[in-house]
Parts: C-alpha cells; structure tokens; sequence
C-alpha cells in the first residue's frame, strides 16, 4: 500500500496534470458506466417488458389454454391440435422477414402495435367463441400480430448493446422470453380450474399493458435517426419508398445474400433448432397429462424447474460466451439435450422426470446465448432488421413443420415417437455444428 501512495505521489509530481491512476479509473467505470446505460436504457427494458408479456400470453394459450380445450373440450386429435399451432407459427414466420425490413422504415412503435391489435383481436376470438374453424383463424392472427416481435427486440437490444457483448444481450431476450413462455401456463393453470373465464381476464389485462407500453416505443424518426447514427450518416434507402417497396425489400435481400459469407449447413442448422423444440410444443402438455399423469399443479411445478434452471443459466452462460465463444457451448448444450430427451421417454418416477427436465433446462442454459451470439455475430449492422428478419424466418420454420409432424407421429406411432425425433435431431444439430465450426476454423487458417 505505502509502495502504491509513493508512486501515486511520485506521479503526480512528474505529471502535475494529468492524475494517471485516478484518471484511468474514472475513465473505465464512466467506459462500463455509459455500456450499462445503452444495455438497460428505457427503450432495451420497454422492449424485455413487451417481450415478457407477450410470451406470457402466448405462452398461456399454446401450452395451457387450448391443448386442453381442443383436446378435451373439442375432442380433436393430435394432428388436427399440431395443425392449429402451425398455423399460429406459419403466420408468425410468414411475416418475421418482410417486418424486420419495415421496422427499420416505420419505426418500432407502429410496428409493434399493429401487430398488438391483431393479438388482442386473437385473444378475444379465442376467449368468446367456441367454434373450431373461428379458433384455427384465431390462432393464424395469433402468429401474424406477434410476429414483429422478435424482430423488434432482437434489432433493437443488439443495435443497443453492440458487438462485444451481443450474448449478455440476447441471454437476457432469451431469459424475458423463456419467463414470459413458463410464466405463462404455470399461472394460468392456477387461475383456470373450473372455467376459462379468469384466465382470459389476465390475458385481457396483459395484452392493455402491453399495448400501453408500446406507446412509448421509438416512432419513426427516432428509430431512423438510431439507425443513421449506426450506418455513420446513413442513406436515402434506408426510408419507406411506398411506389417502390417490393423492388427496395428485394433489393435489400439481394444485398444481404451478397454480403453473407456462411457455410451452407448453417442454413439447416437455422431450421433444425427450432424443429426439435416445434415437435415438442403441441404434445408436451397431452404427454404430462396422459403418459406420466401429472395434475395441472404438478406439471406446473415441473415447469418451473426447468425454465427455473434456465433462467438462472442464461446470463451467466451469456457472459462466458462472450468471453471464450460459443462453440463449446453448443457442443455440450446439444449432446446434453440429446441425452435427456430420450432419457425422458422411458422414465416415469416423478423425481426421475424432474432430474431429466432440469438436465434439458440446463442444455437450453447453455444453448440459447451460444446459439444467439453466433447468429448474431455474422448480421451486418448495415442492414440488421432485414438480416435478423431473414434468419428469424428460417429459425422459425422449424416450428411451423415441427407441431405437424409431432401430431402425427403422435397419432401413427405412440407418445413417445415425438420425443425420438426430437432428440435425434438435436444429435443432428450436434454433428452439423461440428461440421460447419470445423470448417469455419480451417478458411480462418
């Protein structure tokens, strides 16, 4: 200590005014200081709350709601129920692309509660009719308004952010999001037990304060002048030409493909990860009922445990990503995953079934940022809403094919059969990734 006040003391009398130590230690905390406010700045926070409630609702209906409504109430199959939810993630991934291009010309806020008003118009069509055709319409609107959501918030928290920390970013998207997805059916299932009407209450509730808050959103000047100051003074196509739209988004597209330098299995890999996830999303619910016969209370719980794991998972992770990369990362994520989903098929002690979900909980920990980040690094900050639009689209058509085949092969082959697949495709998605960081290292060499 005296060793470090002589040489302070030392210094200052060499260099009077320049106060070395104390000056480069005000510079990095104003440096971290300045990073914190651009990460949690109003607008990233408004964007995590939207995300939040969104997936909550989402999350309520596709995995409590109406898998038992239809299943029970309306006495349709498995297939008929995955083609219901497809058309939910058809609608959604139809229009992911196009909005990711739109949002950088209107701005955050009008696309955001355009699509806000259609959810709503979903929710209520769900919660006041009981026909199944208005339903399968409803579920299509459902994907179509939620749609400019992960364009938004993945644009605009990583455009906040910056390059060098894209994984603490997206860790953090991905946590909203996978609390909203679990938070979601967990209350509604303690909300629903004689009627459905309570758990529309809370939906109307949210989608008000979602609506509310979008308000605040960047309107289109702001969300041009954002992206101005990105591109060092921007350029005249980076505003809505209404004449020329179709020609300016393909036009845009041909750019990105031009300037995207990728392995051509990365574009499989887009599609497989969310392929597995889509499998299990129309049955999980169908297989905790009546396969492993857990009460509504119980499967909650289950719930919990592994989004909780998750959760606790996914900032950490995020940071060692952006620190060592995210290959490992993957490798280990989609081994672990393999493992347990295929653990899960055959086990049917209830400890056992949350030992095995929190081991996928924990794969998804290590998988969501790493997957994420290493997306994220290869989008040009050029175009950054078209790009994340057009990977989003792909990523997303894996859970538009995923609920249709998962409700057949439920149908054709037994409960289990989804969960094979699933499993073998994040075997798949392991060897894929090995391939393709293979031979990202040898063009690096």
């Amino acid at each position: 200590m005296q060793v470090l006040t002589s040489y302070r003391s030392d210094y200052r009398i060499a260099y009077p005014h320049t106060n070395y130590p104390e000056s480069r230690d005000r510079m990095k905390t104003a440096t971290m200081l300045r990073h914190n406010r651009h990460l949690f700045s109003p607008f990233v926070i408004e964007l995590l709350i939207i995300m939040f409630l969104v997936e909550f609702v989402k999350g309520a209906l596709l995995v409590a709601i109406l898998p038992v409504y239809m299943g029970t109430v309306l006495g349709l199959s498995a297939f008929s129920i995955g083609w219901a939810f497809a058309l939910q993630y058809i609608g959604d991934n139809a229009f992911r692309s196009p909005i990711g291009w739109v949002v950088e010309r209107i701005g955050y806020r009008a696309s955001m509660i355009a699509g806000l008003a259609l959810t709503l118009l979903a929710v209520a069509i769900i919660a006041y009719t009981s026909s199944v055709g208005w339903i399968v319409v409803a579920c299509a609107l459902l994907g179509v308004g939620t749609a400019p959501l992960w364009p938004c918030v993945v644009t605009g928290a990583t455009q906040m952010a910056g390059e060098k920390k894209q994984g603490t970013v997206l860790s953090i998207v991905n946590a909203a999001w996978l609390s909203g997805t679990g938070a979601g059916p967990v209350i509604i299932n303690f909300v629903m037990k004689d009627s459905f009407a309570p758990a529309f209450r809370v939906l109307f509730v949210c989608m008000t304060a979602i609506i509310v808050i979008a308000l605040f959103l960047p309107g289109q000047r702001q969300t041009e002048a954002m992206h101005d100051r990105q591109k060092d003074g921007g350029s005249a196509d980076a505003r809505l030409a209404p004449r020329g739209l179709w020609r300016n988004i393909v036009g845009s597209y041909r750019q990105i493909g031009r300037t995207l330098h990728v392995s051509r299995w990365f574009y499989p890999a887009l599609f497989l990860q969310t392929f597995a996830v889509g499998l299990l999303s129309p049955v999980i619910t169908l297989y905790a009922r009546t396969v492993l016969h857990l009460s509504p209370s119980q499967f909650s719980m289950l719930l919990v445990a592994g989004g909780g794991i998750t959760l606790l998972g996914l900032i950490p992770a995020g940071k060692l990503v952006d620190k060592f990369g995210s290959s490992w990362f993957l490798h280990i994520g989609f081994a672990l995953s393999t493992a347990a989903i295929v653990t899960l098929t055959w086990t049917r002690s209830l400890p056992a079934v949350y030992s095995v979900v929190g081991m996928i909980g924990l794969s998804y920990a290590l998988i969501l940022p790493a997957w994420n980040a290493w997306v994220g690094s290869i989008v040009p900050k050029e175009e950054r809403g078209a790009t994340w639009g057009f990977f989003l689209t792909i990523n997303g058509s894996g859970m538009v094919l995923g609920p249709i085949i998962s409700g057949k092969l439920w149908d054709l082959f037994g409960p289990q059969a989804p969960f094979w697949v699933s499993a073998a495709t994040q075997a798949v998605l392991f060897v894929l990734h090995l391939f393709i960081t293979a031979k990202e290292r040898i063009v690096v060499r």
